[in-house]
């Protein structure tokens, strides 16, 4: 249409005698001085026939100015616009399909002649086209330059971060060394200190185990002969193993190994690990018991006895048991601190020096000064060699990003390069449509929520002698019961950059329209304009 536009001052109007409704490429084929032959070959009649309406050929090519053949065409000249072929069936129907009005030459209706006008505004419209075009190919022109230049830069920065990369990976490989070694003491010096930490609590707690034991026994002893005897065993009934609630002979004396009585040694070393987890002591904790006491409450030096009865001593050993259960089976070996009973009628039983509280032992105490300044320096090689591998990853993903897009198909000259690292949005009445051109396409709803993928980059799209025409966006979010969303991207020639469309011709098949100068193709050259012509 440009090139018509352009080549208009050629075109003059040329008035060539013919039957009515035959265009000028063909009159040649009517030539009354001979007989006229159908067009298709399959007849030849007189010249007289032609436009008499009747049809004669098959083709209906002996009747081109009448409606007597249904397959005819009439041509109509439009002098000042463009010509056009209506069907024979069109001529004199009474409406005026020819913007000349010569196909209603015997329907009784006058018909304006509007050529000359639609002339004007077709002209007016390939103007701007045409302006659009020489506009639009000027950018482009700019566009393929400025690609020019930035795609020598970006080589440049390409070989300058590959030189950098291979001083920045041995780099990294020095301060892995370093690490490395740094690490070597540190771990020697942290494993020592846990070592003696762990030996000195294994020995606290074999030693608090062990005064828990000669204060269970002490109390055991009633008589104070130094021997726990299995009279003196069965006043624990909470020690019973088959679950009747009291301690028999039988029992007690199991679980002194079969023998009626221990020393002190062989409780300590046989006897109490069998029955510390059921043991209660005698003697009752001046405060109430709090959820985190251990279960021996340790008694004060000069506590006096505590006189009872019997059956008030069986009342306070079943009040202490179910408080205990209440507390639940929770003494750990280091959380156990033993309360002695006092015997009766004798003085109060060796009370076990105070211990550490579980939590103060559990804790690791801190590294020794050499021990930190191992850590230290350790950390100190591990934060270098991180920060230096991490500079590495950066500049292995710059050199990634910078390779592909140096080898990306932005056209045939490189033109859709500046979209590269661009976005576009369309809003409707619905939703906001973004193309990310050469990355993704999404839409979102207008009044909020989450961005459904409408397809990620796959390729150009265009028709073969068009290649750079159009992009295809695939994989995008599925639809329900329905194939992975899709969008093609049709490019048109445009002054600026803006999508100018979005459809849904199919199913989950969407159609965006992109206005780029990148699209316009060369203007032909403008040629002077001479005067007024008939024809478009």
């Amino acid at each position: 249409m440009l090139l018509v536009l352009l080549l208009l001052p050629m075109c003059w109007a040329v008035e060539v005698k013919r039957p009515r409704g035959v265009s000028l490429t063909n009159h040649h084929f009517y030539d009354e001085s001979k007989p006229f032959t159908c067009l298709d070959g399959s007849a030849s009649v007189p010249f007289d026939q032609v436009n008499d309406d009747y049809c004669d050929c098959k083709d209906g090519s002996d009747e081109p100015g009448t409606a007597a053949c249904p397959n005819g065409s009439f041509h109509c000249t439009n002098t000042g616009y463009k010509p056009l072929y209506i069907s024979s069936r069109w001529v004199n129907d009474g409406v005026c399909d020819c913007c000349d009005g010569t196909d209603e030459y015997n329907s009784g209706i006058v018909c304006e002649n509007t050529c000359k006008e639609k002339g004007r505004k077709e002209r007016e419209t390939l103007q701007q086209m045409a302006e659009v075009t020489r506009e639009g190919f000027r950018l482009k022109k700019i566009l393929i330059e400025d690609w020019k230049k930035a795609r020598e830069e970006k080589q440049k920065k390409l070989i300058e971060l590959q030189a950098g990369k291979k001083s920045l990976e041995d780099q990294v490989e020095l301060l892995r060394t370093l690490k490395e070694e740094a690490e070597k003491p540190e771990k020697e010096a942290k494993d020592q200190h846990r070592k003696l930490w762990e030996e000195q609590l294994a020995a606290s707690k074999a030693q608090r185990e062990q005064e828990l034991a000669t204060s269970a026994f002490q109390e055991l002893d009633d008589d104070m002969d130094g021997a726990v005897s299995v009279a003196e065993l069965q006043t624990h009934p909470e020690l019973d193993t088959d679950g009747d609630g009291a301690l028999s002979e039988g029992e007690a004396q199991t679980l002194l190994g079969g023998d009626t009585q221990t020393d002190a040694a062989s409780f300590s070393d046989r006897i109490w690990a069998a029955i510390r987890d059921k043991y209660r002591s005698e003697v009752l904790p001046t405060d109430p018991p709090s959820p985190s006491a251990p279960d021996l409450t340790e008694p004060k030096e000069e506590q006096p006895p505590v006189p009872s009865q019997p059956a008030e001593e069986e009342d306070d050993e079943e009040e202490e048991e179910t408080e205990e259960e209440e507390e639940g089976e929770e003494g750990e070996e280091e959380d156990s601190q033993v309360q002695g009973e006092q015997p009766k009628e004798t003085p109060p039983p060796v009370v076990p020096p105070q211990t550490a509280s579980p939590t103060e032992e559990d804790k690791m105490p801190p590294y020794d000064e050499q021990t930190q300044a191992f850590i230290n320096a350790a950390q100190e090689a591990r934060n270098k060699f991180e920060e230096a591998e991490r500079s590495l990853k950066d500049v292995e993903e710059s050199i990634r990003n910078l390779e592909q897009e140096i080898s990306f198909d932005f056209g045939p000259n490189g033109e859709f390069a500046y979209l590269y690292s661009q976005c576009y949005e369309l809003t409707t009445n619905e939703y906001v449509y973004r193309l990310c051109p050469f990355k993704l396409v999404s839409q979102k709803p207008k009044l909020g929520g989450s961005p459904t993928s409408l397809g990620t980059w796959g390729s150009w799209a265009g028709p073969d002698h068009d290649k750079f025409s159009a992009m295809k966006y695939e994989q995008g979010t599925g639809c329900w019961q329905g194939p992975n969303r899709s969008t093609t991207v049709r490019l048109l020639c445009g002054k600026e950059t803006v999508v100018t469309s979005t459809t849904e011709p199919s199913r989950c098949e969407y159609l965006m329209e992109l206005m780029t100068p990148a699209a316009c193709p060369e203007p032909p050259p403008e040629l002077p304009a001479e005067g007024n012509h008939d024809e478009l």
